[in-house]
């Protein structure tokens, strides 16, 4: 596949583009010796792409978290997880494509797997509503919530939407509800729950998959109450502030870490989990079976308890003194 660069990877795109042009003339041409040429521009992308990566603004790193060569849910459990078996449908309306789920294997162990699934091409963009979940995609994972419970499963999130869909039939059939009802219950589930946010978690689309006891986020995700084009047309009306917000929002990993709304950061290869999926697949099984192994060690009435002091915290302030 072809990459796709982000705006401000020009400069890498402009070099990347060389290095090919190079490869492809010794393909033509074997006789031709261009090893010491080609090292020299590898070495100046590698340098362009830490410059870049290392400097990286809240705004670019949103770009980054919605390119569409990263890896997505449906991703994960190809790579990361074994014997996966998709269950489909809420039982009271339909099925929703936007968010898949079900039981597979991890490191041994039986778990239940449920994340949000953009699309790669348009009409699979379509068919997933861009990752976009109506309420029939909250109540399925619901659904396979209480099944977890039910036989004792871990439950493993990922999380990779620009929020729940707005559309008017989603109102009728109880968007909010829906929501709400996946908060109440994930923060009283009997069993282990671990969340990554692999892309985007925007707003409440997001966190009627977030109520966990660990929460990750890959190194260059966002986690946001709302889209900074979203947050800039509210308050500037104007999109174009759409950095401005990002910034201001405190959407980053790094952020939220020390905000303490996150507990762990992924680390992603350099350039973003595009670039190397294997590599990015590795950390984040790591990451996994790390926390993972934590959790399932913990009694379960002391797990609920600290996931409960955890949810308790959220929203604390500290009034100083006048």
């Amino acid at each position: 596949m072809k990459k796709t660069y982000l705006e401000f990877e020009k400069s890498i795109e402009s070099i990347e583009t060389k290095i090919e042009s190079l490869k492809a003339a010794q393909d033509d041409h074997p006789s031709i010796d261009i090893n010491t040429e080609l090292k020299q521009l590898e070495k100046k992308a590698d340098k362009s792409l830490h410059d870049i990566y290392d400097n990286l603004s809240a705004w670019q790193i949103s770009q980054v978290a919605r390119h569409p060569q990263r890896p997505y849910t449906q991703d994960y459990i190809e790579h990361i997880f074994t014997d996966f078996e998709e269950l489909h449908g809420d039982r009271s309306y339909g099925d929703d494509p936007a968010i898949i789920g079900g039981i597979a294997a991890f490191e041994g162990r039986s778990v239940m797997v449920i994340g949000h699934q953009k699309g790669r091409d348009v009409k699979e963009r379509q068919h997933r509503n861009f990752g976009m979940p109506r309420p029939e995609g909250y109540r399925k994972a619901l659904r396979l919530y209480k099944l977890a419970e039910k036989f004792k499963l871990p439950i493993i999130t990922l999380i990779d939407t620009p929020g729940a869909y707005p559309g008017i039939g989603a109102e009728e059939r109880g968007q909010s509800e829906a929501i709400a009802r996946n908060l109440y219950v994930m923060a009283e589930l009997k069993t282990p729950i671990l969340g990554v946010v692999i892309g985007e978690g925007g707003s409440g689309g997001a966190l009627a998959l977030g109520v966990v006891d660990h929460l990750m986020m890959l190194q260059h995700a966002i986690y946001s109450v709302i889209s900074p084009e979203g947050c800039a047309s509210i308050l500037w009306k104007k999109q174009e502030k759409a950095a401005i917000a990002a910034d201001k929002l405190g959407i980053t990993a790094e952020r939220l870490k020390d905000f303490g709304l996150t507990d762990s950061i992924v680390p992603e290869p350099l350039g973003g989990a595009h670039r190397d999926i294997p590599k990015a697949m590795e950390n984040v099984k790591a990451a996994i079976k790390r926390e993972l192994d934590k959790l399932t060690q913990q009694p379960i009435d002391i797990l609920l308890d600290v996931r409960y002091q955890k949810l308790m915290s959220y929203g604390q302030v500290t009034e100083s003194g006048s």
